[in-house]
């Protein structure tokens, strides 16, 4: 029987919401070249993956964050799953934008809160992890008590752990890219010769592939 992990792993393969490609590698717009592209916006068409990614993050803050009195979207991919949760929760829900608007109020922070209320964030997908650190800095210096983030998946890059640390932010992600390559290994979408190359990428994305 496979755990919540693996469960969220194989539906957003799949819904193919992650594509794999190692022969024919996708393009990012950092112009990195990656053997595998993952856009979870695609959850949101399909009710039944997008309520179990719903759940599963209302039964991780219920477990490690009781107290949360906020929930917080980055903008724009998590938006939508943070309002399922802050809904499913009966919590108040803010975004965080990636800057403050150049017009109107000047909000980069949409929403009514208060200096010190708990906040969770959640978020789609953590790649390098500097603009999900984006967003709890813009909540911690507005006064928030930002208790941890929550994703639905992680390349687990080690650069993003590292961030992660120094930043002191808490993340919990709902799968994550061992988890998924082992899967996709046993359900066919790849073979294990695909692994090393898969790993190598990991491990040194920038200069990925190497020549």
């Amino acid at each position: 029987m496979m755990n919540s992990n693996q469960i969220i792993a194989s539906l957003l393969l799949d819904i193919k919401a992650i594509k794999l490609s190692p022969e024919v590698p996708f393009q990012w717009a950092s112009g990195w070249k990656s053997p595998i592209y993952c856009d979870n916006r695609i959850t949101l068409s399909h009710p039944e993956v997008r309520n179990t990614i719903r759940d599963e993050f209302v039964m991780q803050i219920r477990q490690r964050y009781p107290d949360a009195e906020v929930i917080a979207g980055v903008a724009t991919g998590a938006i939508a799953h943070a309002v399922l949760v802050a809904d499913k929760l009966n919590l108040p829900f803010i975004y965080v934008r990636p800057r403050a608007k150049a017009h109107g109020l000047g909000n980069q922070i949409e929403g009514a809160f208060q200096p010190g209320q708990k906040v969770v964030i959640i978020e789609d997908l953590v790649s390098t992890g500097k603009s999900s650190l984006h967003a709890y800095e813009v909540l911690h210096k507005a006064g928030l008590d930002t208790l941890g983030m929550l994703a639905i998946f992680t390349y687990e890059f080690p650069e993003a752990e590292k961030n992660f640390i120094h930043a002191g932010c808490p993340l919990t992600t709902l799968s994550n890219y061992h988890n998924l390559i082992d899967l996709a290994i046993r359900a066919g979408y790849l073979n294990e010769n695909n692994r090393k190359l898969l790993e190598s990428w990991r491990k040194d994305p920038a200069t990925w592939p190497q020549t």
